[in-house]
């Protein structure tokens, strides 16, 4: 059986650092399992679309897509904007979209694992304050979502953990910051839960002035790059099952 085309779809940005991270992400990807087809769209800013690619692979006669948005929760994007573009795909591709990232316990993993490299250890968990700093949305189910990966993450072992927004939803980071101080963490890190570099993790930065330690953004940690071809074998699983496989 051939396996499905993973095209992963990024939101693109005007900032060149945001493309280099997504294509970073996708290489490690590709080093995971070697002998998948990963490919790349954006949908805005950078090249190629993600109805690019989609033509593309048709004429090449690839047959079978799995679309996987590069985005941690369900918000506009991946409710209205994605499927829009690949409702537009040709005919003869069978194209399905996988599940968003978050939330998931790799990405906590991968959490930890930048505020190590920042550094951080875990026998500072109990007294280090952590603000999980989230790019934002108007959507109440996204903001719902944060709250609760804060939630689930305090109970791991930190001092507290209190959700941020860049944009669109409060408390902002260096409101959350504060509010940790008050609470008497002996330190304060602020943990970017955003995949790639761009204007809203450099304000969720600027936020971070009162903090002790920075984490950086999630990127092409190795968890990350696992949790991508999770949501792949999920999103092909009912393919397989159908034929025995």
């Amino acid at each position: 059986m051939t396996r499905p085309v993973l095209l992963v779809v990024a939101h693109g940005s005007r900032d060149p650092r945001h493309a280099a991270t997504v294509h970073a992400l996708v290489r490690r990807v590709r080093a995971l399992r070697p002998g998948l087809r990963v490919e790349t769209g954006f949908l805005d800013f950078n090249v190629p679309s993600v109805g690019g690619v989609l033509q593309s692979l048709a004429a090449e006669g690839v047959r079978d897509v799995v679309a996987l948005p590069l985005l941690l929760t369900r918000a506009f994007h991946a409710k209205a904007d994605i499927p829009a573009v690949l409702r537009e795909a040709p005919a003869r591709l069978r194209v399905r979209q996988a599940e968003v990232l978050g939330p998931s316990p790799l990405l906590l993993a991968a959490l930890e694992r930048r505020l190590y490299e920042a550094g951080l250890t875990p026998a500072d968990k109990s007294s280090t304050g952590v603000v999980l700093a989230s790019a934002g949305s108007t959507d109440p189910e996204a903001i719902a979502v944060i709250a609760e990966i804060a939630r689930e993450w305090r109970h791991t072992g930190w001092c507290a953990v209190r959700p941020a927004f860049a944009s669109a939803a409060l408390p902002r980071t260096e409101d959350a910051v504060r509010e940790l101080r008050a609470l008497g963490c002996a330190r304060v890190a602020v943990a970017p839960y955003v995949l790639a570099p761009g204007r809203l993790p450099d304000r969720i930065a600027r936020g971070a002035a009162g903090a002790d330690v920075l984490a950086d953004v999630l990127g092409a940690a190795p968890e990350v790059a696992r949790l991508l071809l999770h949501r792949y074998d999920a999103a092909r699983r009912p393919v397989l099952t159908a034929l025995g496989a």
